[in-house]
């Protein structure tokens, strides 16, 4: 029974956390943030190095991290180091609170990102396929991930999530109203590979790792339908019933936002959830159609999990 239970959730006050919260509150559990934001749930990550994990913490998850993809900040050398640092000392802090604790969790869950894989046209991963660490973002999860190392008896579960689908965050918050307006379009040639889960899915995915005692090593948080750019443009149009004729040039975002930071949207990995199947996990969004339906809604619910 998951009654009482408490989870640490860093970065909980963000997009993935909050509906993360929601959901174990769902499901009886208590969760405390960590987080920069005061609040009556939050502890501070300054306090976690001082105090260390509250007691009988069952589970820790690490969703916390710098928006790379806020276009309101330029992409320079300090916001990189702001990026990367956000994770790796975050994942490192929480790491360290729990090989610390004498009352230790079950399980750490950290989320990071396919960018671990090199992006590719033609090569297909799976949990398996190694990390090659040649471009800035498969650098920074090699990096990342690494710093999320415990000490046994702990089970670490590293879910590396797509682009994920919710009305309130991340892709789909930057890009509906243009859509909605009609002026929507592919990104480049379209052909690039968009890995891609819904939020339901991936705070699901999270739930599933902290209660299944066999779940442990990497996971793939993205969704069994492998699409590209042009596939969820057209999904995406469909769902709002609007044109999506308007093509958005690779050239303007390397100029807008830079070309290492613009390769997340030009580029692609084809990546496939083997082991989250494997495990048994069942999808609520299993196909781009039905996740664009759901997140479609010029005016949504305020939770959209109730």
């Amino acid at each position: 029974m998951a009654a009482g239970r408490k989870v640490l959730i860093g970065g909980g006050t963000g997009f993935i956390g909050r509906h993360l919260g929601e959901l174990l509150l769902a499901n009886g559990y208590n969760f405390t943030n960590v987080t920069r934001m005061p609040g009556a749930n939050n502890i501070s990550w300054s306090q976690l190095e001082v105090a260390g994990l509250p007691r009988k913490t069952y589970a820790v998850v690490n969703c916390a991290g710098q928006q790379f993809m806020d276009f309101t900040k330029s992409w320079t050398p300090g916001f990189k180091q702001n990026v990367q640092n956000s994770r790796v000392f975050t994942t490192k802090a929480l790491a360290k609170a729990i090989n610390n604790s004498q009352d230790k969790p079950k399980v750490y869950v950290l989320v990071t990102g396919v960018g671990a894989y090199e992006p590719s046209d033609s090569n297909k991963y799976d949990e398996s396929s190694p990390s090659t660490g040649i471009d800035f973002f498969s650098r920074l999860v090699v990096e990342w991930e690494r710093a999320a190392y415990v000490d046994p008896p702990v089970r670490l579960v590293i879910i590396r999530s797509g682009a994920v689908l919710g009305r309130w965050g991340g892709m789909i918050k930057n890009m509906f109203l243009p859509f909605f307006l009609g002026v929507g379009g592919r990104i480049g040639s379209g052909k690039q590979y968009l890995p891609w889960i819904h939020i339901n899915d991936l705070i699901r995915l999270i739930l599933f790792a902290i209660e299944n005692d066999n779940v442990q090593g990497v996971l793939n948080g993205v969704a069994p339908h492998v699409i590209t750019n042009e596939e969820f443009t057209r999904s995406f149009a469909r769902a709002l019933h609007r044109p999506a004729v308007i093509p958005v040039p690779e050239a303007m975002l390397d100029f807008l936002l830079h070309p290492e930071r613009a390769m997340i949207m030009t580029r692609g990995q084809h990546v496939i959830p083997k082991r989250v199947i494997e495990y048994g996990f069942k999808y609520q969004y299993d196909d781009i159609d039905k996740a664009c339906q759901e997140v479609a809604h010029l005016l949504p619910r305020k939770h959209p999990l109730n």
